[in-house]
């Protein structure tokens, strides 16, 4: 979380430097030495994430099982067996301990950790309570440890009670704990037998990875499954950092509840950002009743999911809704190779089926270019005249008895804006649809584009796709229309984003700026600040404010409407005044001496019988002609500021038409929350009116995350609204300010 303090390191960085497996005083050197090497933000949070080295976790030397079982019938007893297979599959030497038995499944038990012959990797707790085993394996110096045990806080308040005990127990050990509330995932069996890049899979619940765990079945190849449970250590992002630096990781698929730390998400995103290695997230909690479900199985926050959607967004995360959509999507991007080119062509043997797939495709947002006229010609070589072959291009059947077929699909693989050929095969027609799926494989193993195929058929044993189209590794094959688009998409967005990408940690503040220290002299801790009081925080941060004073006669306003200049607008200023129109503390369009006295008369009467305290009557000049925007802050429970921007005046309670981002982000990202925005042709200028300063706009919503970045929790909120946005060239004018300050 932001902290007001500057030039000191957080309790957050202290955590999660411990947490990351070091000794207290390691921990204390290591802020030190993050401190000195710039590695910390203006509000002292780590700008990088820390990459835990976990190889010992999944690859250990020496394994601890506590509270290991032979006696038939006992859950231990299977799972110490699954154990010892693991074991055995990666060459570790499993150690059995329980206090009463000197052997288990013919094996020497050791009655503690303590009593073994070597120093462990990795200890398993078969136990109902893992804290008092904590301080054993502390002093046994294991690495890692697992907690299967449950009653923690997906069971409420107590549970949430004892699950802090064992966080800082684990804390205070310098081990790393998986679990509790976790299961066998991460001893599977995987297959050795699979070539090519692998899924790496994070699950909070265990069931929800068999889908892709079975991708095993179609040929696609896994490398680890890391079901974290409860996370009291161990946490999704210390997995997707991992994950990200593993070179046989083509990308990694997630199953989250909740998460446990938004910025440390955001850190784990950025690190595969870097490395280009995709992260596909089912994230639950889009409705009311999802989030509660959520927060009953994990005990985490979910987060006000527009923020978490904007955060995944904005670093490159891919968020799918479905786990099929996750087994399509993360199988594409892990085994395909980079596109040479954005457009899609659709191939056919049925005209229906082309339009319909292309009119799917495009409204997704795929791009399908029409064929040149010289390709088309070259496509009518093979294909009839009367048959379309602009794209889709449609075959009227593909030819089953010569070479034709193969030569139209290397036709179209050749067109240089050609980088992906999806081909939809409704259903089996033998023997046309097994020598198009043929084809296809062959001319896929000849080109560095990508081939995709949609099996339509709901049977599946068919021998063109369970044997021809599952035996390629070239060819991406998918069974609904929508999940092949989806991950078409993604693959596409994908690449397009990181080859753009820069970090914005790299370009984040690391000291306070002057406007900071501006800006704490005017923050009033506990308080909502005046219009008066948010227009001077404002204007600490560079961003323009109408001209105005604060008076407290009628004879003063007369005097700051002279020096203000007619007309001018004149409003009740007061530290706890919200809505100021709704109750007629506004005035506007004033053009004279006597219409600002009966104005300043009528504003005090009004706040007088509202019993409205204020700090005076704000005489402003009017601004009149521009687009009516909105600029904010507001604190989210899981990743801490947030900068949002929509149409401001009433129309942003009206349409609720916003974009928000999680500090920190850059200026392409500005532009892109306005791009995002459904009445951004308003910016652009409608029915004969000028476009305005976009620039303008853009340069307050970065001067408006500066601040939040300066300023963190200790502001609560902030709401510019409206900001006059004027013509392009001449600015933006923040035109009304609430702050809320911690």
């Amino acid at each position: 979380m932001l902290g007001s303090t500057h030039g000191t390191l957080t309790t957050d960085f202290r955590a999660r430097v411990v947490a990351c497996g070091e000794e207290p005083h390691a921990a204390v050197h290591s802020m030190a030495a993050a401190a000195a090497e710039g590695d910390l933000d203006v509000s002292g949070r780590p700008l990088h994430a820390p990459v835990p080295d976990l190889d010992r976790f999944f690859r250990p030397e020496s394994v601890a099982v506590i509270g290991a079982s032979d006696t038939e019938g006992r859950p231990n007893t299977g799972i110490t067996r699954q154990l010892i297979a693991w074991a055995e599959r990666v060459g570790a030497r499993l150690h059995p301990v329980h206090p009463t038995r000197e052997s288990v499944f013919g094996r020497a038990c050791a009655p503690s950790v303590a009593d073994l012959p070597e120093q462990v990797d990795l200890a398993v707790l078969l136990v109902g309570d893992p804290l008092p085993v904590i301080e054993e394996l502390a002093q046994a110096k294991v690495k890692f440890a697992v907690a299967f045990a449950s009653g923690f806080a997906e069971t409420g308040a107590e549970g949430a009670a004892a699950q802090a005990r064992l966080a800082a127990a684990v804390e205070r050990s310098g081990l790393r704990l998986l679990g509790p509330n976790t299961n066998l995932n991460a001893f599977e069996e995987f297959r050795d037998d699979l070539d090519g890049p692998a899924i790496a899979l994070i699950t909070q619940s265990g069931h929800q990875g068999r889908p892709v765990y079975t991708l095993q079945e179609l040929g696609v190849r896994l490398s680890h499954w890391a079901p974290t449970g409860n996370e009291a250590d161990l946490e999704t992002s210390d997995f997707i950092a991992y994950f990200s630096q593993r070179p046989e990781v083509g990308a990694i698929a997630c199953y989250v509840e909740g998460l446990k730390d938004g910025r440390s998400f955001l850190l784990a995103a950025d690190r595969a950002a870097r490395a280009g290695v995709p992260v596909v997230a089912v994230k639950v909690g889009r409705t009311e009743t999802g989030a509660r479900m959520a927060a009953s199985h994990t005990g985490k926050l979910t987060g006000a999911d527009q923020v978490v959607d904007a955060a995944m967004r904005q670093f490159g995360v891919i968020r799918v809704d479905g786990l099929d959509e996750l087994q399509d999507t993360a199988a594409l991007l892990a085994r395909a190779r980079k596109p040479l080119a954005d457009g899609v062509v659709v191939y056919s043997i049925s005209g229906g089926t082309g339009a319909h797939f292309s009119d799917l495709a495009t409204e997704a947002g795929l791009s399908l270019p029409v064929l040149s006229e010289a390709k088309q010609a070259e496509l009518h070589t093979w294909i009839p005249s009367y048959l379309n072959v602009a794209n889709p291009v449609d075959n009227g059947g593909h030819p089953v008895g010569d070479w034709r077929g193969r030569k139209i699909i290397d036709a179209i693989l050749a067109d240089p804006e050609v980088g992906v050929l999806i081909c939809p095969i409704t259903g089996p027609f033998p023997p046309m649809s097994d020598k198009l799926a043929q084809d296809l494989v062959d001319a896929a193993e000849a080109t560095d584009k990508l081939v995709c195929v949609i099996w339509g058929s709901p049977v599946g044993t068919e021998d063109a796709y369970r044997t021809t189209l599952l035996g390629s590794s070239r060819v991406a094959t998918f069974r609904t229309f929508g999940n092949c688009i989806t991950a078409v998409k993604a693959y596409l967005d994908h690449h397009r984003f990181t080859a753009s990408y820069r970090s914005p940690f790299d370009e984040a503040p690391r000291t306070p700026s002057p406007s900071f220290r501006k800006a704490q002299a005017l923050m009033r801790p506990g308080h909502q600040l005046s219009e008066h009081a948010a227009k001077q925080l404002l204007r600490a941060y560079g961003i323009r404010v109408p001209r105005e004073q604060l008076v407290t006669s009628a004879a003063a306003a007369v005097r700051a409407a002279g020096l203000v200049g007619y007309p001018v607008v004149m409003k009740a200023s007061g530290a706890r005044l919200a809505h100021k129109t709704e109750l007629g503390l506004v005035k506007v369009g004033l053009t004279s001496a006597s219409q600002v006295r009966d104005a300043y008369r009528e504003l005090t009467d009004i706040a007088r019988y509202e019993d409205v305290e204020l700090d005076g009557i704000l005489v402003c000049q009017m601004i009149e002609r521009g687009v009516e925007m909105m600029v904010g802050v507001t604190q989210d429970a899981l990743f801490g500021p947030t900068v949002t921007v929509g149409l401001g005046g009433v129309l942003v309670e009206v349409l609720h038409d916003a974009a928000v981002r999680v500090p920190p982000f850059g200026e392409d990202q500005a532009r892109a929350m306005l791009g995002e925005l459904r009445g951004r042709a308003l910016l652009e200028g409608v029915r004969g009116g000028p476009p305005v300063d976009v620039d303008a706009l853009v340069e307050v919503v970065l001067r408006v995350q500066r601040m939040a970045l300066e300023l963190g929790d200790d502001l609560v909120e902030l709401d510019i609204n409206p900001l006059m946005v004027l013509g392009r060239g001449q600015g933006a004018v923040a035109l009304d300010a609430l702050a809320v300050c911690r």
